[in-house]
């Protein structure tokens, strides 16, 4: 039997192991059992592989398709057009974590950074959307003004003693549903304690993060720099526009509404005048049929249910389904009797 490409691709649940701890909130998002662990991320149609000190295997992080179990990275690079259409490759990973701790201040590396030191044509500029909270929830963003990068070295060398130390240089703000942040490449940040976020980013794993503890968790050399001294990977990060209040205002976003019709709205989160690297939008849909408008393009549901179909091929989704849509999947519709939010995850304009 032909393998079919016109219609959208499932995956098994791919959670990562990560040295923090959290999952918690999945049990609302997925209906995972209520507690945390060391695997709290959802890594969503994914061909990029994890960057962890000892994997659980040789590709953890990469997607298995459901039903069938090939490797995503695989099934890309043996169907490419009918994926892909005239991309080279997918350009874009998707997450989604729950933090049940603060995460250790970091930031990624641009483009040039990655191509200098990693030999990689991807850095790591990042979104995110915050989808559910615990209390007193918080996320850190840009270093406060004046820090340098003295400063920010001063810290990590007290940082084995002083948990504060570093955190203590960014500005704290509280998180809440709804929030959506650009982090480009350079910005200094951590997620806080409490925080269900969807994460779209360029497809790379590269965390400099200086801090030698992670909750209970040290952190080795190798974790915190990924290869490099410590004064180089220090240089990942921004000390110069991207700092203070200019920082968070630049990096806060506001849904921008692109269409609405007597059954759906869809706003734009994230566009071409905010990253090139990727774009993201948010359709909402009531009682009625939605045509998913571009591909190819990952879909998460977060919210509500009701059913995808492609010519005769349908199947069931509800909040926590995801897919990747290929470019051969023209005429794909989501259907509901209700109501249904997902969120498109798009890759770089070509």
């Amino acid at each position: 039997m032909a393998e079919q490409f016109d219609q959208p691709i499932f995956f098994q649940r791919n959670r990562v192991r990560r040295v923090y701890t959290g999952g918690k909130l999945f049990h609302e998002f997925f209906g995972d059992p209520p507690e945390d662990g060391y695997l709290p991320e959802e890594w969503v149609a994914s061909s990029v592989r994890a960057l962890n000190r000892e994997p659980s295997s040789e590709h953890e992080g990469v997607s298995l398709r459901d039903p069938g179990g090939e490797r995503f990275d695989e099934l890309l690079s043996r169907r490419r057009r009918e994926l892909l259409g005239s991309r080279e490759e997918l350009g874009l990973l998707v997450k989604i974590l729950d933090s049940a701790i603060r995460l250790p201040v970091q930031a990624h590396p641009t483009k040039a950074f990655a191509r200098a030191h990693f030999q990689s044509p991807h850095g790591k500029t990042e979104m995110w959307i915050v989808l559910a909270t615990r209390p007193g929830a918080s996320i850190y963003y840009g270093l406060k003004e004046g820090v340098t990068k003295v400063d920010l070295s001063l810290a990590v060398s007290r940082a084995e003693e002083d948990r504060d130390a570093l955190p203590s240089l960014l500005n704290r703000l509280p998180a809440r549903p709804g929030d959506i942040y650009l982090i480009p490449a350079g910005v200094a940040h951590a997620i806080g304690s409490g925080c269900l976020i969807l994460e779209v980013q360029e497809p790379t794993d590269f965390t400099i993060q200086p801090e030698p503890w992670c909750g209970d968790y040290h952190l080795d050399d190798r974790e915190m720099y990924i290869g490099l001294d410590r004064e180089t990977a220090l240089d990942c990060f921004d000390y110069t526009d991207l700092v203070g209040e200019r920082s968070m205002a630049q990096g806060r976003k506001s849904p921008r509404q692109v269409e609405k019709t007597t059954v759906s709205r869809s706003e734009q989160l994230i566009g071409p005048e905010d990253t090139p690297d990727f774009s993201v939008f948010r359709h909402t849909v009531r009682a009625g049929t939605f045509l998913l408008p571009r591909m190819p393009a990952v879909y998460v549901v977060t919210g509500g249910e009701g059913a995808v179909s492609a010519g005769s091929s349908g199947r069931r989704i509800a909040k926590g389904s995801y897919f990747f849509l290929p470019a051969a999947a023209a005429g794909t519709e989501v259907t509901t009797e209700s109501r249904i939010e997902l969120v498109e995850c798009l890759p770089p304009a070509i």
